[in-house]
């Protein structure tokens, strides 16, 4: 090969957007409005082929599942779309059995998981693009601090009825904890009027 040809070789360069486009989009409700159509349409991409692509290879989760997606933009205005599985935070709630975290963290409990839930969810996660190539332990750690983040415990054994119990008292401070933010918010209105 001589060396005009080598160069000309080298100077070929496959180029991306810098960064992409990191998004949270819920399984199959991914719409061509605002906000995620005005994301799309700065960096060029067509909008309602990324939502039928996206909607169509989200089919597989249930509806409204929080996913991770990253998407590169080739020089031809193409994308190339990775779809992550859903959340760390939404694998622990829905191991828990919970519907928020704590508003409090580090101080209230809002419920409990297993290590045989932490590792199971590990094990899902772990298959991400991102974590590929890190130990199942550290993925288990970082799941332990998530965890904690949100007020849920990671514990040897659950006993299904006390945790049943502890559940329904828990609705009962969730909700306590709700109508002291909506006080505080209409004190908040009633100041500034």
């Amino acid at each position: 090969m001589s060396k005009a040809s080598r160069l000309k070789a080298a100077s070929v360069k496959i180029t991306h957007h810098i960064g992409g486009l990191r998004t949270t989009i819920p399984a199959q409700m991914a719409v061509a409005g605002p906000p995620l159509g005005t994301q799309l349409g700065q960096l060029g991409i067509n909008i309602s082929t990324f939502v039928k692509d996206f909607n169509l290879r989200t089919s597989i989760f249930r509806e409204g599942v929080p996913l991770p997606t990253r998407t590169t933009v080739n020089p031809d205005r193409s994308y190339n779309l990775v779809i992550h599985h859903p959340t760390n935070t939404y694998f622990l709630k829905q191991a828990a059995g919970v519907k928020r975290g704590a508003q409090f963290p580090g101080r209230e409990v809002t419920g409990y998981i297993t290590r045989k839930h932490l590792y199971e969810i590990a094990l899902v996660k772990s298959q991400d693009p991102p974590l590929q190539m890190v130990d199942l332990e550290e993925v288990c750690r970082h799941l332990i601090d998530s965890a904690y983040s949100l007020g849920i415990r990671v514990v040897d054994k659950i006993d299904p009825v006390e945790y049943q119990l502890f559940l329904e008292e828990r609705k009962t401070i969730v909700k306590e904890q709700k109508d002291e933010l909506q006080a505080a918010k209409e004190a908040k209105l009633l100041r500034t009027a």
